[in-house]
């Protein structure tokens, strides 16, 4: 089974090291621990049980908690398989998460980094749009804009 942690945002390698370092030591149903790439503030951690990985994260720093719901091994594929999608999206275009902390949500393009591969949008269906930077390979695009 795997399992969501969040951890704080840019102290993921610090913490999966730390949990990595308990696993080694003790005699624990853990896995692995995965950095999925573009998901900042969230580890992966195979486990036999919920109770296993809620005892590894028990009382560690950075971390915030675990997702309620455990991933099967198809939904975790879908989520770690990397799309090139930044050239695609373009200013105006909707998009819909398919991945990351706003799965299943709708926003606009409102800024593109090709760069670093990132797209700034504001979410639709929100009381207050507030501007959210995130991955472009986490998202794909519903609506194009219109290009005239």
């Amino acid at each position: 089974m795997y399992f969501i942690v969040r951890v704080t945002a840019s102290q993921e390698k610090i913490t999966a090291d730390i949990l990595q370092n308990k696993v080694s030591k003790g005699n624990t149903d853990i896995y692995s621990i995965v950095m999925p790439f573009g998901m900042r503030g969230y580890l992966i951690v195979e486990a036999a049980s919920e109770i296993a990985c809620r005892d590894l994260i028990l009382n560690e720093p950075h971390v915030k908690g675990m997702l309620a719901k455990s991933l099967d091994e198809a939904e975790l594929d879908k989520m770690l398989t990397t799309k090139q999608t930044a050239q695609e999206i373009h200013i105006g275009d909707v998009i819909e998460f398919f991945a990351g902390p706003f799965k299943g949500y709708k926003a606009k393009v409102i800024k593109m980094d090709s760069n670093k591969d990132e797209i700034t949008v504001e979410l639709m269906d929100v009381a207050v749009p507030i501007p959210v930077t995130t991955k472009a390979n986490m998202a794909r695009i519903i609506q194009k804009a219109n290009q005239g």
